[in-house]
C-alpha cells in the first residue's frame, strides 16, 4: 500500500507536474472538470501551516479544524440529472450556466489522474483541447460539445447527441447512421436550423465549426429512397409562407424553442416541471394566433418576468429587455408582424432574428414571472452575428446596434431597393433638401425599427481651403456622447523643469485649440521665466520623433496615447542655433560578455537643449548634461545655477552621432575643442553612455517612463461644481472640429482630399431616442473604462435648442424609460438593466433572473451605458409599454 503523502508533498506534487503538463499541452489532450468546491477544500488543506511546538511540548495546528484531508471527489453538483438520460452519446450532461473558477476547474490528465488515484470518487467528466484560432498553440478547452437534436422524420423518431465542433460532417453522418442503426449509403443529413433545411450536408471532411452548426440546432436526417420524388431539393425561402412555420397541417402549433431549452432552464429557481410545461403551452397559443394578452382581471403582473444567464450573458440580457420594454415594440410584435417579415432581403436573415426576438418578447409579456431561458434566441444571434457566440463578456451598446440593424432588414417593408442619385444642394433650403433626402432613405428603408428609432443629422462640411460647403442629411439610429466637456481637455505632459526631477505635468487646454495654448499652458504651470522659453517634443523610442513647434497646430491631432515631454531651453535666435538630443544609453548585460565590443542600449526620456552651432565645445555639451541630470543625483549637497558655474564632471562618457551612422568619441579632457554640426540637422545627437556605476550614482526612475497625453485613473469626485451633465456631452458631440487626418474629405471644387472642419446638427428627432456613453476607450495598447457620473434627466429631457430645423412642429421633449447599466471593469463587469412599467408608473431593476422595484432617484448613477428615452406624447395619447395597438407615425414628425 502506497504511504500517504504530507499535504506540502501532495502540492509540491502537483504543482510540478501540472508545471509540465500545461508547458506541453497540445490539441486533442483530455482535461478534467472537477468542482471548485471540491477543489478549494483540497487547496485549504494543502496550504494550511505547519504544526508548531507550544511551551508545553504538545503540537498545536495553526490551522483550522476544517482543514482536515478532504473526502473523495464529488463532482454530482456539476451533473444535470433531468438532462442526461436524453442525450445518448455521453455518460453526463452538465448544467448549462457553469462558470469555470466559480463553479469548476479544468485539470490536464496527469493532474486528474493523481489526484483521483489518491482520493477516488467522481463522476469523470472527461473534456477535448481544441484549436480555436489560427495559431496551433490556440487552444480551448471544449466544456460544452455540440448538443445537436438529429430529427428522421420519416420515422418519427428524433435523439439528441453530443459532438465536437471540430468532429467533421462524416462523423456526424455516422453517429446519425448509429443512433438510429441505418447503413451510411442510406442516409443524408441537412443543415435544418429553425426547422428548415438550409444546406445538404455531404462534404464529409469539412468540420461542423466550419459548416456554421451551432448550439442546440436541429439535423435532419433523411433516408434515400428512389421514391422520394427529389425530396433532397432544398427549400426556397420565396416560397415559404409565415404561417406555415408556425402552425402544422392539424393546426396545432409547433414551438421549436422546445426543442432548444434545456429542462434544466425551465426547472430553474425550483419551479415544478408542471408549471413548466404550462408556460410554455401558453406561449404556443399566443404565438399562434393574433390574440393580444393584456392585463385583465386577475391576469397578475406582466412584464416583469427575468432571463436566465447562460453564462457571461448579462450584456445581452439588459439590451434584451430594454428593447422588448420599448412601447411601440412591445405592441408591434404581439400583433401580427409576422406578414411583414422580408423573406428574401440578402442583408437580413431570412426573417429568423425577427422571429427568435418575437417569440422571446412574447415570453417576456406572458403572464407570470418564471424566468425565461434566451437560449433559442442565442442560438440564433450566434448564427448571424459569429462574434456573439461562444460565452465571454460582450458590449450591450453593440449588441444592441446589432439588433436594431438586423431587426430592420428581417422587417424591411421595401422588397427591391431601388437605385437613387443624391442631388447636390444647390444653395436648395435645408428643408428642402432634407426631405428629400429622408424621403431617399424611405424608398430604401421602411420598417418599424426605422419608423420608432431612426431620425436625421444635418452633416456640413467646410473646406479650410476654398471655402467649399457641403451639407447632406444623413440618417441615425442612436446618439454615441463623448464623456467630456466640450469646452476644455486635460492634457498630461513631462517637463524638465532644470530645477528638480522631471515630473508629469496636466493641464486645461481648450479641446479645439493650437499648440500654442498647451506651451502657454505649461509655461504658465511651471513659471517661466523671460529668457527661456518651453520646448514642446513627441517622444517614441527613447528618442524625439518630432518637435512640436507649429503654434497653428491643432491639439486634436495629438492622440491620448501620445508621449509629450516639454523642455526648458533658453531664448536664441533659430538661425545660428540648433537642437541637440542627449540620448541615454547602458550596456546591455546580455551582450556584454560575448564579444570584444561594447552593446548599448537606449533607455529613459532624452535630454535636449539649443546651443550654438558654431560655438560650441566639448566642455559645453558635459555642462549641459550634468547641469539636466544634477535634480536626480543621489547624496549631492552641490547648489548650481547655471552653466557657467556649474564645474563637477558628470561621468558618462558622450559620442556625437555623425553622417553615416558612426560615432566621434567627445573626450571630456578635449573638452576646448569646438563640436562641429551638421547645418542640414534639425537636431544633433548625442550618446550619453552610463556605466553600472553611473547608474547607482542618479535616480533615473523619473525620467524611465513617460505618461499618456490623456492619464486613465479612477475619476475624483466632484467636490465643487456640476456633475457632467447629459447637456454638455452632447454639446461636445455637435461641436465643430475638424476631421482626423485618416478620415479626409474629397473637395469637389478644389478636387483634393482635405481636411475639412464638420458640424453635425440634429435635424429629425425619432420617436424613440437611444443614447450610447461612450464610456469605454481604446488606445494602442490598453483599453479603460471611464466611471464618469453623468447627470442626464429623467424627466423633461429637452432637444429643442439642439434641433436646426426650427419649423418642426413636433415636440421635442422626451422622458425616460428604460436604460443599460455597467458595473465594474471592462475585464470583469456586469450589465444590468432598469425599466420603468408605464402601466404601473413604477422604476424596476432587471438583473437577470431577479427582477425588484426600485425608487427613481435610484435610476440615476454612474453606471448609466445607453439611455432609452422617448417622445413626449399629446394629452390625447395614452401610453403603454404594450397594451395599446400601435399606430404607424414614420412620416409625421
Amino acid at each position: 500500500m502506497v504511504p500517504e503523502l504530507s499535504p506540502e508533498e501532495e502540492r509540491l506534487l502537483i504543482r510540478d507536474i501540472s508545471v509540465a503538463a500545461e508547458a506541453d499541452s497540445k490539441e486533442g489532450d483530455t482535461f478534467f472538470l472537477i468542482t471548485q468546491r471540491w477543489w478549494q477544500n483540497w487547496l485549504d488543506y494543502v496550504n494550511q501551516e505547519v504544526p508548531v511546538a507550544s511551551a508545553n511540548g504538545s503540537h498545536e495546528n495553526a490551522a483550522s479544524s476544517s482543514n482536515r484531508r478532504p473526502q473523495a471527489i464529488d463532482n454530482t453538483d456539476l451533473i444535470n440529472d433531468a438532462t442526461s438520460e436524453e442525450v445518448s452519446n455521453v455518460e453526463m450532461e452538465l448544467h448549462d450556466t457553469l462558470v469555470e473558477g466559480r463553479d469548476y476547474i479544468l485539470l490536464p490528465q496527469p493532474v486528474w489522474e493523481k489526484l483521483h488515484g489518491w482520493y477516488g470518487g467522481g463522476p469523470i467528466l472527461p473534456r477535448k483541447a481544441i484549436n480555436n484560432g489560427l495559431s496551433q498553440t490556440d487552444l480551448a478547452i471544449e466544456v460544452y460539445p455540440l448538443r445537436l437534436q438529429l430529427i428522421l422524420i420519416q420515422q418519427g423518431e428524433r435523439a439528441i447527441v453530443r459532438i465536437s465542433k471540430k468532429d467533421t460532417v462524416g462523423d456526424l453522418h455516422r453517429k446519425a447512421c448509429d443512433v438510429f442503426e441505418l447503413a451510411l449509403d442510406q442516409v443524408c443529413i441537412w443543415d435544418y436550423f429553425g426547422q428548415q433545411k438550409h444546406t445538404l450536408m455531404d462534404n464529409m471532411d469539412k468540420t461542423l465549426d466550419d459548416a456554421n452548426i451551432q448550439m442546440d440546432q436541429d439535423i435532419l436526417v433523411e433516408i434515400i429512397s428512389d421514391s422520394m420524388d427529389g425530396s433532397l431539393q432544398e427549400n426556397g425561402y420565396a416560397e415559404r409562407d409565415s404561417s406555415s412555420m408556425l402552425i402544422d397541417a392539424s393546426g396545432t402549433t409547433e414551438n421549436t424553442s422546445n426543442y432548444y431549452t434545456s429542462p434544466s432552464s425551465e426547472l430553474d429557481n425550483n419551479n415544478t416541471a408542471t408549471t413548466a410545461t404550462t408556460a410554455t403551452a401558453n406561449n404556443n397559443s399566443m404565438y399562434a394566433t393574433n390574440h393580444i394578452a393584456t392585463r385583465g382581471v386577475g391576469a397578475g403582473p406582466v412584464g416583469l418576468t427575468g432571463l436566465l444567464n447562460l453564462g457571461n450573458t448579462c450584456f445581452m440580457n439588459s439590451a434584451i429587455q430594454c428593447l422588448v420594454h420599448t412601447p411601440e415594440f412591445a405592441r408591434y410584435f404581439r400583433e401580427d408582424y409576422h406578414r411583414e417579415i422580408n423573406w428574401q432581403n440578402p442583408l437580413g436573415m431570412v426573417g429568423e432574428l425577427a422571429l427568435a426576438f418575437g417569440e422571446l418578447l412574447r415570453k417576456l409579456w406572458a403572464p407570470g414571472r418564471t424566468p425565461v431561458s434566451p437560449r433559442p434566441f442565442k442560438t440564433k444571434l450566434s448564427r448571424f452575428a459569429p462574434q456573439f457566440s461562444g460565452y465571454s463578456q460582450h458590449d450591450s451598446q453593440e449588441l444592441l446596434a446589432f439588433l436594431l440593424d438586423g431587426l430592420h432588414e428581417d422587417l424591411n417593408r421595401v422588397k427591391h431597393r431601388p437605385y437613387i442619385k443624391t442631388r447636390d444642394a444647390d444653395g436648395r433650403p435645408d428643408e428642402e433638401v432634407a426631405d428629400e433626402y429622408w424621403a431617399n432613405h424611405i424608398a430604401r428603408n421602411n420598417s418599424i425599427i426605422v419608423d420608432v428609432c431612426q431620425g436625421q443629422f444635418k452633416s456640413t462640411l467646410v473646406c479650410p481651403v476654398c471655402e467649399k460647403v457641403s451639407v447632406t442629411f444623413d440618417p441615425f439610429m442612436y446618439l454615441s456622447l463623448p464623456l467630456q466637456s466640450a469646452s476644455s481637455r486635460s492634457m498630461t505632459v513631462l517637463v524638465f523643469s532644470g530645477i528638480s526631477p522631471p515630473s508629469p505635468v496636466t493641464v486645461s487646454v481648450p479641446k479645439q485649440g493650437r499648440c500654442r495654448d498647451l506651451i502657454q499652458a505649461l509655461s504658465n504651470s511651471c513659471s517661466v521665466k523671460s529668457g527661456e522659453r518651453i520646448l514642446l517634443a513627441e517622444v517614441r523610442g527613447h528618442s524625439v520623433y518630432q518637435f512640436l513647434e507649429d503654434p497653428v497646430l491643432l491639439l486634436s491631432t495629438i492622440k491620448d496615447d501620445d508621449h509629450l515631454v516639454a523642455y526648458r531651453v533658453p531664448k536664441l535666435e533659430k538661425g545660428a542655433t540648433t537642437y541637440v538630443q542627449f540620448i541615454h544609453r547602458r550596456e546591455e548585460p546580455e551582450l556584454a560578455n560575448s564579444s570584444s565590443s561594447t552593446t548599448w542600449k537606449p533607455f529613459g526620456v532624452p535630454l535636449v537643449y539649443q546651443i550654438s552651432r558654431n560655438s560650441t565645445k566639448i566642455f559645453d555639451l558635459y555642462q549641459i548634461v550634468n547641469v539636466m541630470l544634477s535634480p536626480m543625483k543621489l547624496n549631492q549637497g552641490l547648489n548650481y545655477t547655471s552653466t557657467s558655474n556649474y564645474e563637477t564632471s558628470c561621468g558618462m562618457k558622450l559620442q556625437l552621432l555623425e553622417k553615416g551612422n558612426s560615432c566621434l568619441d567627445l573626450l571630456e579632457e578635449e573638452g576646448e575643442k569646438a563640436v562641429t554640426i551638421p547645418a542640414n540637422l534639425i537636431s544633433a545627437i548625442v550618446f550619453v553612455n552610463w556605466s553600472m556605476m553611473d547608474l547607482k550614482r542618479y535616480d533615473i526612475t523619473s525620467m524611465e517612463n513617460i505618461p499618456e497625453v490623456v492619464k486613465y485613473a479612477p475619476p475624483l469626485k466632484r467636490t465643487r461644481g456640476e456633475p457632467l451633465s447629459l447637456y454638455a456631452c452632447l454639446d461636445a458631440f455637435l461641436r465643430e472640429e475638424p476631421l482626423v487626418p485618416e478620415d479626409m474629405w474629397y473637395c469637389p471644387r478644389c478636387k483634393e482630399q482635405r481636411q475639412a472642419s464638420k458640424k453635425l446638427d440634429l435635424w429629425r428627432l425619432p420617436d424613440v431616442l437611444v443614447i450610447h456613453l461612450k464610456r469605454f476607450s481604446f488606445s494602442r495598447s490598453t483599453k479603460h473604462k471611464l466611471e464618469t457620473y453623468v447627470d442626464f434627466p429623467v424627466h423633461n429631457l429637452d432637444l429643442t435648442n439642439y434641433v436646426a430645423n426650427k419649423r418642426s412642429p413636433h415636440c421635442k421633449i422626451y422622458e425616460l424609460y428604460a436604460l443599460s447599466n455597467h458595473y465594474g471593469s471592462m475585464a470583469s463587469g456586469h450589465y444590468t438593466a432598469h425599466i420603468k412599467l408605464l402601466d404601473e408608473n413604477r422604476w424596476y431593476t432587471f438583473d437577470d433572473t431577479h427582477v425588484t422595484p426600485i425608487n427613481e432617484d435610484e435610476v440615476k448613477s454612474a453606471a448609466a451605458y445607453v439611455l432609452f428615452y422617448r417622445r413626449v406624447q399629446g394629452e390625447d395619447t395614452s401610453i403603454s409599454n404594450g397594451t395599446h395597438r400601435f399606430h404607424n407615425s414614420s412620416h409625421h414628425r
